[in-house]
Formats: C-alpha cells, structure tokens, sequence
C-alpha cells in the first residue's frame, strides 16, 4: 500500500452510534458530521450474564469498518446507548434486561477495539436526544421527551446536550411519584409511581383490576389476553372501563408534564414509544390536560409526537460522541 493510501486509511473518518436493547443491537457507523453510512442489526446475548454482547458488538461493528476498506484506527470515537442507568458517562451499576452489573462500558469496549473516545448514555435520554436532533427540533434550547411503551422512559435535554444529574437519575418519568397513598409496590419496590398508572403494563393492570373490583362490563370483557392497544382502542369507541382507564394515565402524563414544567420550563415535550402509535386520539387529550394544568407563563410549551421511531437510539447515541469530542471539558 501506498502511503497517500495509508495515510487515508489512518484518518478517522468514522464514528459509531450503538443502541444496546434487550433484544437487538442496532449497530450504525457514522461519517463525522453524524450521516448515517451503514447499519446492521444483532441478537443481543443475553446468556451468561450478557459476557458476550461487548464482544459481539465489537466484531459486528469491525466489518463494518471491513466494507469501508478500513479498521478500528479509522475510528474516531463510539456512542453507546444502554438499556439502564449510567454514572459518568461509562459505567453501568446494573441493567436487568442485559444482566450486568457494574461494569464500565467504556473500558471494556476500548480494550476490545482501542478506540480511546467512548461514551455511554441511557438509552431512553438517548433517544430523546436522537428525536431532538434528527427530529426537527434543534431550534429548541430545552426539550423533553417521554416514552410511553412496556415502561415508561424519558430524557431531558438542554442545548443539545442530555441531562444525567448527580447519580444518572435525570429523566427517569417511569418512577415520578404521583399516587403518594398507593399500595401495590412498583417494580422498583417504592410506591404510586408513574408507570405504575400510564405505562402500557400499567394500563393493562389497572384495567384488569378495574374490571375485578368493579364487575363492569367491557367489550374487552371476555378477552384474556388484552393489551394497551386494545384499551385504547376500546376508549376511543366509548367503551366506559377502558376510557375511565386510559383518561386516568393521560391526567397521571399530564400531571407529571405539568410539575416538570415548573422546574426547567422547556419549551417542547415528544411523546414517544408504542403507546405513541395511538396518534392524535391520546396525543390530544395529553395536550389537553397539559395546557389545563400547567402555569400560564408556560401555556406555549408544544406537545408533539416524536418520529424518528426506533432509529432515535443510534442518531443520539453518536450525536452524544460527537458533542464529547466537540467540548473539551467533557472526557468522554
């Protein structure tokens, strides 16, 4: 090889955005202005404690750099997005999904590619921060967003960049207490929290218990296996149960909306994840209730449905390595 070729191949040209989920890794190499290049999609390993998903990645992602005539050198940094919470921007104290357990992401991956630039960040924030760059939304200086699905996840974002707090603890809307005399104990183990109410396992739950404690008659009635979708579903067709339910976790979304407002006041909120795909029918009675609750001064705050779907996780898994190495008092 030449050297004008070898000095090309030693450039690094690329970057690399991974979402880590309990199911798949979405694995994208990026050029160096955040456009997608390649992507490709593996199992995540979930046996023996996850001992191999770092390993996985690594190989998957290397040829990646294959097809591109190129290697790890190549490579100017890795974003990675984990399903749990992250302190300092590397290390996991626990994700349950994956079966980890302190473990610094960072190290491992860099002693398994020798990229030095590595950062690591909730996956839910890092979807909120892909929505807000690749969704239309840089205009906005502050912008939160919440993931209605299985659970409930969310990430706050100011100028671009995703706030983790002290302990990683930032965003975290599933656990926002909102029922503060509940019983029943959210799988955390404390009490009255939002997922517990808004959640698509938690409307599934507080329905099957409605229809217990109550005797109502649904259409769902005779269903044993009823979903989120079904309730919802059966709400916009005026099906009492199901619309006394799912009002109920749009006043918990809104109530939680509404109090975050009074602390950080940002100027938009993106409603995403599977509950999402109801549309306008929920879309617009969390709006609704919102604007009923929330302050005056903060009225103008928009309430929009998120886009980009399941690629926000890689787009703001590499735009956190991109802002890494932009900003030189962040070590990534």
């Amino acid at each position: 090889m030449n050297s004008s070729k070898q000095s090309e191949k030693n450039m690094k040209n690329f970057l690399f955005g991974i979402d880590i989920g309990g199911t798949t890794v979405k694995i994208g190499l990026f050029d160096l202005d955040g456009r997608l290049l390649e992507k490709r999609e593996i199992p995540t390993r979930t046996e023996a404690l996850g001992k191999y998903i770092m390993s996985d990645i690594a190989e998957s992602a290397e040829k990646l750099l294959s097809s591109k005539n190129t290697d790890w050198s190549s490579a100017a940094g890795i974003g990675i997005d984990v399903p749990g919470p992250v302190i300092g921007n590397h290390y996991v104290t626990r994700c349950v999904n994956l079966g980890w357990k302190d473990i610094d992401v960072s190290k491992e991956m860099r002693v398994l590619t020798g990229v030095e630039d590595i950062v690591v960040v909730n996956d839910a924030k890092s979807a909120a921060l892909g929505e807000w760059w690749m969704g239309g939304h840089e205009d906005c200086r502050c912008a939160v967003m919440i993931t209605l699905g299985t659970g409930i996840g969310g990430g706050v974002i100011l100028d671009g960049r995703i706030i983790n707090g002290a302990f990683g603890g930032a965003g975290e809307l599933s656990h926002f207490p909102i029922v503060p005399d509940e019983t029943e104990p959210c799988a955390c183990g404390k009490y009255g929290h939002l997922q517990q109410y808004a959640s698509a396992e938690g409307i599934v739950h507080q329905f099957k218990k409605k229809l217990r404690s109550e005797k109502k008659l649904s259409v769902l009635s005779d269903n044993d296996h009823i979903t989120a979708k079904d309730i919802i579903d059966a709400a916009r067709s005026g099906d009492e149960p199901a619309k006394k339910i799912v009002d109920d976790a749009v006043k918990k979304i809104a109530q939680t909306m509404a109090m975050i407002t009074s602390v950080i006041d940002p100027e938009l909120f993106l409603i995403g994840g599977g509950m999402a795909e109801a549309g306008d029918f929920l879309l617009n009675a969390i709006r609704e209730e919102f604007h009923r609750l929330v302050l005056f001064v903060s009225e103008n705050a928009r309430v929009e449905l998120a886009v980009m779907g399941n690629e926000a996780g890689i787009y703001g898994a590499v735009k956190s390595i991109m802002n890494c190495l932009k900003d030189k008092n962040t070590q990534c």
